[in-house]
């Protein structure tokens, strides 16, 4: 595990009981009233065997969507917040959709997960189904009870392959080798004020529809990140235009005898396998970063699964030469194996390879080449602006 990892969790050990009494403190200063619970739903994927449907019920009131003129104050407070996120175990919620509906529970941290059957095939038209979710027990004490909807993915037949892809320091900068730059941009930011890695909104779009646009491929994104930033990343998501998918985060379970899981590469291998094993028929790009352990993670995946991975494209970070040279060797194994790894030096470089294997049109270059200067452009700015005080 990271030293900013084990660092954090520490302090969000620390800190919980300390926000939860926070909150209730300025809930009864503002005399606003304390809320009840709330659903929060994770998109799911599927098919025509069943809908995977997930998610948390919680107390209180959710956070707000951000606004990219907040203060660094209220973006802190919304950090703060999510950290401290109040569970409710044993909440019994109801699901409906696809002609059926069940019940599941939620466990001590208050995730709930299930596999809904639909009662008749799903539209074929239709690549996002909805599920709805309805809290059972605990009641609320006054008005209807708590309801929300899960998006669960099924992919289109006409899908040629599918992307899997790290978030951290991959899709959204995240600073994740430096704690104190890392905390600035969790803590200090929102999700309007989040920069994308350089090009990579195009890239992931030319990759959502393919050489002839007639797609869409499914995009999976598989983090150690917790889920309670899960609504921040899809916020992001969709204020960059990133092609929204199912997000794989991870219970860092914030109790004293349970600080936080400890298994970053085990969970990675675990939502890989998840992914791959629920389309059995369908390939894969696998794309990360060379910062922590994404290419150790993606040469055992080549190696379990054989002949199902396209390529893996792993953004250099940087580094000193001998994890150059570790991930040179790893690619030299991916090879043999019958993948490709490829190390790019930035967006470009890997859509241009990319573009010759025939994965994305050739004529979206131009569009990721354009995105990737934008994205340059604005992280100078910020920057420039940070070294100015």
């Amino acid at each position: 595990m990271a030293v900013w990892e084990k660092v954090l969790t520490q302090l969000a050990a620390a800190a919980r009981p300390g926000i939860r009494q926070a909150r209730r403190q300025v809930t009864r200063t503002l005399g606003l009233p304390p809320g009840d619970h709330h659903i929060v739903t994770y998109r799911g994927w599927g098919g025509a065997a069943g809908l995977f449907v997930q998610g948390r019920v919680l107390r209180g009131r959710p956070v707000a969507e951000a606004d990219a003129a907040d203060p660094w104050w209220r973006n802190a407070w919304s950090a703060y917040r999510r950290l401290g996120s109040d569970e409710v175990p044993g909440a019994r919620v109801r699901l409906s959709g696809g002609g059926t509906e069940q019940q599941a529970v939620s466990d001590r941290e208050g995730y709930f997960r299930a596999w809904l059957r639909p009662a008749a095939p799903l539209p074929a038209d239709r690549r996002w189904h909805q599920v709805t979710v309805e809290l059972v027990e605990p009641r609320p004490a006054e008005g209807p009870p708590p309801r929300t909807v899960a998006h669960v993915l099924t992919p289109a037949a006409a899908a040629t392959f599918g992307v899997i892809s790290d978030i951290d320091d991959t899709v959204v900068r995240t600073d994740a080798t430096s704690f104190l730059r890392m905390a600035r941009l969790v803590v200090f930011g929102n999700a309007r004020t989040r920069i994308p890695f350089h090009g990579v909104s195009a890239f992931y779009r030319a990759l959502h529809t393919g050489p002839r646009g007639g797609g869409p491929n499914p995009l999976f994104y598989v983090s150690s990140g917790p889920w309670n930033f899960y609504e921040l990343l899809v916020e992001f998501m969709e204020h960059r235009a990133i092609p929204l998918g199912p997000i794989l985060l991870r219970d860092w379970g914030w109790t004293g005898e349970r600080s936080m899981p400890t298994r970053h590469r085990v969970h990675k291998l675990e939502a890989i396998r998840h992914i791959l094993d629920s389309y059995p028929t369908l390939p894969f790009i696998l794309i990360g970063d060379s910062g922590q352990e994404d290419p150790e993670i993606y040469h055992e995946i080549v190696g379990a699964y054989s002949n199902r991975i396209m390529a893996v494209y792993i953004r250099d970070v940087g580094g000193i030469g001998p994890r150059r040279e570790e991930i040179a060797a790893l690619r030299e194994e991916v090879r043999r194996a019958g993948s490709d790894l490829v190390l790019a030096r930035d967006t470009v470089a890997a859509a241009r390879h990319a573009a010759e294997a025939g994965w994305i049109n050739p004529e979206a270059l131009p569009g990721i080449e354009a995105d990737t200067a934008s994205d340059e452009f604005a992280d100078r700015e910020e920057t420039e602006q940070e070294a100015g005080g």
